[in-house]
């Protein structure tokens, strides 16, 4: 899977896939990427702690555990479209209970030390599965 691009509108895919495979319980049928390369910015979809490949749910029930993983998923994707973590601009970071947001932000700040992104918190009711804590989107701009 890794690797795997389309270009659709003019703007490459990297990564694409259909809901009705990555969430088989819920009855959906979405075309969507794990990243979009639109002229130079690259926008990455939601991460969570989830393996990009085996999408095997890591570190539930463990804050901390997930931003590594979310983290580790938004490095492979930024690899992928050829920039790196110093190239992230924006993150939304989504958070199911606000008692997570020192855990999850102190390894973000370490994962981006250096970057100066601008972040924006959220705390949610949800996310797409129980066992998510954490959600992150990012914005980076190619070299």
């Amino acid at each position: 899977m890794s690797g795997d691009r389309i270009t659709a509108g003019g703007h490459v895919r990297v990564r694409p896939f259909n809901t009705r495979d990555t969430y088989p319980e819920q009855r959906l049928g979405n075309d969507l990427s794990q990243a979009v390369i639109a002229g130079n910015t690259i926008y990455l979809r939601g991460q969570v702690a989830q393996d990009l490949d085996t999408r095997e749910n890591v570190a539930v029930g463990d804050p901390a555990g997930q931003a590594e993983q979310v983290m580790g998923n938004v490095e492979t994707l930024l690899r992928e479209c050829g920039a790196g973590r110093e190239h992230i601009v924006s993150c939304h970071v989504y958070l199911t209970d606000i008692r997570y947001r020192e855990p999850v932000y102190r390894v973000l700040g370490e994962r981006l030390a250096g970057v100066h992104p601008v972040f924006t918190g959220l705390v949610v009711s949800a996310l797409a599965r129980p066992e998510w804590v954490v959600e992150v989107t990012v914005t980076a701009v190619l070299p």
